[in-house]
């Protein structure tokens, strides 16, 4: 061997002892604290499934004894044999007594959902609004075993929110501890409540953390499994929907078809999402038109709602029965036109009239009855080279939901695991794909954005945009007293020509004044009505670009380790 090699083989052997003894150390100091952490996200998984399941399992129980039945699955059909009027009283009390609790336990008198979660993600360190959520959980609990038209994951993913927050606050966590502890809750929710281990995990991450880091995933999918584990517990392995056995794509020349269908899809979801901003507009101005009390808003969409269904009890509670029907095509052509407009409707009844609830089950619902009336013109008009008119149903299904929520690759995977037939993949992810493109064009990305940005909260365009409000301009502001700060004299002179922030502002509200005034600096202030403002201290510029680099920096080391 020459020296060289030598040399070489011993360095070579150096640096690798190096690294086993920093890796040795690294696990020495480390490893018990991702130990430690991993228990507390399985001990955060079993709190949230369980309570997802609570939630389920009470929602059935209310529900069966407000309209007498014993079978809540085929609610619909025992709906038919009622009075009119109980089919009108139920939710219309119900309404009122969500009202009453909205407007004495939260602000706007307005459930909590997801959109809350994903601000509380991205904007408050993982942390939601307990008191809030503890009242909307309990209005959704009653909206939903009452009648309402919407679905239960929007409440028990804010109800993991509150779990998590919980801990978070318990331990002191910091904001990427805080989130992982938020992804970790609503995953063991999402799976709790739909049996889906995988979908739960990557719901997790696609639509709340809105990431996928590699440091989230382990403690996330270790609380989506414990929360799986709760729900077989009490209802075993089975799916959600069973299927028949005909969802076969006989031809690739009917891919063409699932690309229309995707389209068609995104189009109805758009229609979905604006009808229900819109009811919601509606209903506001007609609550301060006439000066409608806020706690009886409920009350009136209670007293639509049941109108509506005296005539088509199909649109009563989540809907899984109609959707079943829709699955296995035992739907006529008519029937599911009707029923997916009504629904359609009778959602936007419900939630813009603030009843609460999701809308993840109404999509799926609307969705499957999309699917099933194209598929059922499709197959007829050319049988010879189709398949089963339930694979539109099933491809439906998840093209209408992946629009509304704006998760193309956590919808896709809950539709195969809520029917079990993961044999039809290529068909449901063309649809999915499509009506998810065109229907985040339509709207600002997904429902909850949507959501989101009609509140100013301007989260779909992204950290770049969102993390300006994040940053408080009081945690930068410097005394005029400070070396290098501006004068006082300076910054009265700034005040009197309109030029300052408020104490309670963010850098998204400084820096518009910053380009307006063309300065350097800013002064803070308080104002009062009835005597001078007080001046706080002086924001400058430098120190305003410095705050919003350093949160990007923080945000993409977050997002990509």
């Amino acid at each position: 061997m020459q020296p060289d090699d030598r040399t070489l083989k011993e360095h070579t052997e150096k640096s690798q002892m190096a690294g086993v003894r920093e890796f040795w150390a690294d696990l020495k100091t480390k490893a018990p604290g991702q130990v430690l952490f991993w228990f507390i996200a399985l001990l955060i998984g079993v709190a949230a499934g369980g309570a997802a399941l609570f939630f389920r399992k009470g929602i059935e129980a209310l529900q069966a004894k407000l309209y007498g039945t014993d079978d809540v699955n085929m609610l619909h059909t025992f709906a038919e044999t009622l009075e009119w009027y109980w089919i009108v009283l139920i939710p219309v009390s119900g309404g009122l007594i969500v009202g009453l609790i909205l407007h004495n336990f939260t602000k706007a008198a307005r459930v909590h959902g997801v959109a809350e979660v994903i601000e509380g993600s991205a904007l408050n360190d993982g942390r939601v609004s307990t008191r809030s959520g503890v009242a909307s959980a309990i209005a959704s609990f009653i909206t939903l075993s009452s009648g309402g038209s919407s679905g239960r994951e929007g409440p028990v993913v804010h109800i993991a929110g509150v779990i998590s927050t919980w801990v978070s606050r318990l331990i002191k966590a910091d904001g990427i501890t805080g989130r992982d502890l938020l992804g970790c809750a609503v995953a063991a929710a999402v799976s709790a409540s739909f049996n889906a281990p995988i979908a739960g995990a990557i719901f997790a991450m696609e639509v709340i953390l809105r990431h996928f880091a590699v440091h989230a995933f382990a403690p996330i999918v270790i609380a989506s499994v414990a929360g799986t584990v709760i729900n077989r517990l009490e209802f075993g392995g089975v799916t959600e929907f069973m299927l028949s056995e005909e969802n076969v794509l006989e031809y690739y020349v009917e891919l063409p078809a699932f690309l229309l269908l995707g389209l068609i899809c995104g189009l109805v979801a758009a229609v979905l999402m604006r009808s229900i901003f819109w009811a919601e507009d509606v209903a506001t101005q007609v609550q301060n038109r006439f000066g409608i009390p806020r706690y009886l808003r409920p009350a009136a969409a209670g007293l639509l709602l049941g109108g509506l269904a005296v005539f088509y009890p199909h649109i009563i509670g989540v809907g899984y029965e109609t959707m079943s029907l829709a699955l296995t095509g035992q739907l006529a052509l008519h029937n599911a036109i009707v029923f997916a407009v009504l629904k359609a409707v009778a959602v936007a009844i419900t939630i813009g009239g603030r009843m609460g609830g999701g809308v993840f089950s109404p999509s799926l619902m609307l969705g499957a009855l999309v699917g099933l009336a194209f598929g059922l013109i499709a197959t007829g008009m050319f049988p010879e080279v189709s398949g089963s008119e339930t694979l539109y149903a099933l491809a439906g299904m998840g093209a209408l939901a992946a629009a509304v929520l704006g998760a193309p690759i956590s919808t896709t995977l809950i539709v195969f695991e809520l029917t079990g037939d993961w044999q039809t993949g290529i068909a449901v992810m063309v649809s999915v794909s499509i009506s998810t493109a065109l229907a985040s064009r339509l709207v600002d990305r997904s429902f909850f954005l949507t959501q989101l940005e009609r509140r100013n909260i301007h989260l779909a365009a992204g950290p770049q945009a969102y993390l300006l409000a994040a940053v408080r301009v009081v945690s930068l502001i410097k005394p005029p007293s400070d070396k290098g700060a501006a004068t006082a004299e300076a910054c009265w002179q700034l005040i009197e020509q309109g030029i300052y922030v408020d104490g309670a502002a963010t850098l998204e509200n400084a820096m518009p004044v910053f380009d307006k005034g063309g300065g350097t600096f800013l002064p803070v202030i308080t104002l009062f009505e009835d005597k001078t403002p007080e001046l706080l201290g002086v924001l400058h510029q430098v120190d305003a670009l410095k705050a919003y680099n350093k949160a990007l920096a923080e945000t993409a080391a977050e997002e990509h380790s």
